[in-house]
C-alpha cells in the first residue's frame, strides 16, 4: 500500500511543479485539468504524511515502553493506545483513497429534473426539488445557470435543466452523482378536498458536463428547428423564432431551449445539453459491457430506480438505498442535504472496498 501511496505523492509533487510552469499557466484547459487532479490528490497526500508520522511515533513509543518502568511506562502505554487508534483510522482512509476513481468526479454537472407520475402535483414537486438543489448549491457557493425550463399553467415545472458549476478543483459531480433516480413524494395536494394523501414522482438526472473534445458531433447528424417560444418570457414570446429544437439523428435524442431572446444563445445552451446526454449515453454503453460486479463498484444510480421518499404528513425523508431516514423534511427541502449526501458517498465507498477485498 505504501508503494502505491508513494506514487500518488510523487504525482502530487509533479503536478505542483507543472502548475507553476509557464506552459501550463498559459493553457487554461491544462491548468484546470491539473488543478482538479491536484485537488483530488491533496487529501490523500495529507493522510500519507500523517500516516508516516504516526508509524514513526508508534515505533518510538513501543521502544520507550520496552525500556521504561513505573509511571513513565503507564504514560507510554496510554500514548501508544491512542497512536494505534489513529494509525488504524488513517489506514482505513488510505485504503479508501486507493479505490478506483470515477473519472467524472471532478466535473461540473447538468442537473435535470422532470415531473413524473402524478399530474399537476408532480410538476409542483419538481419545482420544489429543483429549488432544494438550488439552495444547496447556494450554500456551497456554486453557480447555477438554468439552460432549459418548461412550466405548467399552474406554476409547476414539467422539466428543467441547469448547469451547476463549482469552479476549478471543485467536484460538483462527486457530491451530486448519487441523486439520479426517482424521487417519490407523499402528501395532501392543495387541490385535494378530502384530505387524502397522494403519491407522485419526480425524476432527477445528474449528467457530467462534457468537454467539446470528448463528444464529437457532426453537423450532418443534426436536425435543427426554430420556432416561436411559448409561455412566460416577455415580449419576444410568440413574436420571434428564437426557440431552438435540436434532434441528434443517430441517437434520437431531442433537446430544446427557448429561454433566451437570442436564437444563437438558445442554440448554444441546447448543444451543451446534447453534449452531456451523448456523453452519458456513451458511458452507460461502456458500463453495460462490464461485469455486474464492476457496475456495483462504480455505483451509478439507475434513473428508473426509486431512490427516495419525501413523506410530508410524517415529516420524513427516507433514502431507500441506505435505509436512512431524517425527520427534518422542512430543513431538507431548503437545501440542508449534506448529511444525506455524505452517508450515500460513504455507503458506496464501503461497498466498493468490500468488492475490492473480495476480488483480491
Amino acid at each position: 500500500m505504501l508503494r502505491q501511496l508513494g506514487r500518488l505523492e510523487r504525482r502530487f509533487l509533479e503536478i505542483e511543479s507543472l502548475l507553476a510552469s509557464p506552459e501550463v499557466t498559459s493553457d487554461p484547459r491544462a491548468f484546470r485539468r491539473l488543478s482538479i487532479e491536484r485537488s483530488e490528490l491533496e487529501g490523500t497526500v495529507v493522510h500519507v504524511r500523517d500516516y508516516r508520522k504516526v508509524l514513526s511515533d508508534v515505533a518510538e513509543t513501543e521502544a520507550l515502553l520496552e525500556e521504561s518502568s513505573g509511571e513513565l511506562r503507564e504514560l507510554a502505554f496510554e500514548e501508544l493506545q491512542g497512536l494505534r487508534v489513529r494509525r488504524d483510522q488513517l489506514e482505513a482512509a488510505l485504503h479508501l483513497s486507493l479505490l478506483p476513481k470515477d473519472p467524472n468526479d471532478g466535473r461540473d454537472v447538468l442537473l435535470e429534473v422532470r415531473a413524473g407520475a402524478g399530474g399537476d402535483e408532480a410538476s409542483l414537486f419538481a419545482g420544489e426539488i429543483f429549488r432544494m438543489y438550488q439552495r444547496y448549491c447556494e450554500r456551497r457557493r456554486w453557480k447555477v445557470e438554468i439552460l432549459s425550463l418548461s412550466e405548467t399553467e399552474l406554476g409547476g415545472t414539467k422539466e428543467i435543466v441547469a448547469l451547476v458549476q463549482g469552479g476549478a478543483g471543485v467536484g460538483v459531480y462527486r457530491s451530486l452523482k448519487y441523486e439520479s433516480g426517482v424521487h417519490r413524494v407523499q402528501r395532501v395536494p392543495a387541490t385535494e378536498a378530502q384530505g387524502r394523501v397522494h403519491t407522485s414522482t419526480v425524476t432527477v438526472a445528474i449528467l457530467p458536463e462534457a468537454d467539446d473534445v470528448e463528444v464529437s458531433i457532426n453537423d450532418t447528424d443534426l436536425r435543427i428547428d426554430t420556432y416561436r417560444a411559448s409561455g412566460a418570457g416577455g415580449q419576444h414570446v410568440n413574436r420571434t423564432d428564437s426557440a431552438v429544437r435540436i434532434t441528434h439523428l443517430p441517437s434520437g435524442i431531442v433537446v430544446a431551449c427557448q429561454d433566451e431572446r437570442s436564437q444563437i444563445k438558445n442554440r448554444s445552451k441546447a448543444m451543451k445539453i446534447l453534449q452531456a446526454k451523448l456523453l452519458e449515453q456513451a458511458q452507460m454503453e461502456q458500463e453495460r459491457s462490464l461485469s455486474a460486479e464492476r457496475k456495483a463498484q462504480v455505483g451509478r444510480g439507475d434513473r428508473s430506480e426509486r431512490i427516495r421518499t419525501y413523506n410530508f404528513p410524517q415529516s420524513r425523508v427516507t433514502d431507500h438505498r441506505i435505509n436512512h431516514t431524517t425527520h427534518a423534511i422542512a430543513d431538507f427541502m431548503t437545501g440542508d442535504i449534506q448529511d444525506m449526501l455524505d452517508r450515500l458517498a460513504n455507503h458506496y465507498q464501503v461497498e466498493m472496498l468490500k468488492e475490492q477485498q473480495h476480488s483480491e
